[in-house]
């Protein structure tokens, strides 16, 4: 199925543009991510001086770990500042980040670039994911947050399962690096295409309504912190 047909066939179900496109760019940067599965493992143990399954793990440990360390001050900065443009730039800085990293791993030659490499990626999704998730949440279609949720799921389910096939596949003809260099392209083309909603976001930030409730949710909280007068001496 052709992008153009892929994306008349969601206008026709009445997806809106914002939401097609975050669709699309999680479907290019989660999928080639997919194309790794199969072989991460078997080129830390072959391609590294010092790589076994015991590095495969704590590389593993190394991007979860700090991901879900910076993840949360990360959604907390973006929720506390007024309209979509910061969430829309740390998207763009998080993609970006992930993006370098398959061409990163051509350079790793022992254990700790890989813990590194893994720590850098862990940032990168911490500061992408919070961005997609608020700009997504805010966008959906009304009475269809469940279809454009379970599409977005589908999308990322599809595009796993067959790049973590042709990940294999694509490594044993042509080796490492040309898989690598694929996933680095194809996660870059999916930040890219985020620019085609840039209009629109800071476009919302002027019109939208939503920002009036944060406004008036925001200016209580101000006037609640505020100290009050001071209590007179006692007599």
């Amino acid at each position: 199925m052709s992008h153009l047909t892929l994306s008349s066939r969601l206008a026709s179900n009445g997806v809106n543009k914002i939401v097609r496109i975050l669709i699309y760019s999680d479907f290019l940067l989660i999928s080639a991510f997919g194309f790794l599965s199969p072989i991460f493992a078997i080129f830390l143990t072959d391609q590294l001086v010092g790589g076994s399954i015991q590095v495969a793990g704590f590389a593993t440990t190394a991007y979860w770990l700090v991901k879900s360390i910076v993840q949360i001050p990360a959604a907390r900065y973006i929720d506390s500042r007024r309209g979509e443009r910061d969430d829309f730039w740390l998207l763009i800085a998080g993609s970006t980040l992930m993006s370098v990293i398959p061409f990163l791993y051509l350079l790793a030659r022992v254990p700790w670039h890989i813990y590194v490499l893994q720590a850098v990626l862990g940032i990168g999704a911490a500061i992408a994911f919070p961005g997609w998730f608020a700009i997504f949440t805010r966008h959906m279609d009304k009475f269809k947050e469940g279809f454009e949720w379970s599409l977005h799921s589908v999308a990322i389910g599809l595009g796993i399962s067959g790049t973590a096939a042709l990940g294999g596949v694509l490594a044993d003809l042509f080796g490492f690096a040309t898989v690598f260099i694929l996933v680095g392209l194809a996660s870059t083309l999916g930040t890219v295409v985020l620019f085609l909603i840039r209009n629109e976001i800071l476009h919302s930030d002027r019109t939208s309504t939503m920002w009036q409730e944060w406004d008036k949710l925001n200016g209580k909280k101000k006037l609640m912190d505020k100290p009050g007068p001071a209590a007179p001496p006692a007599l």
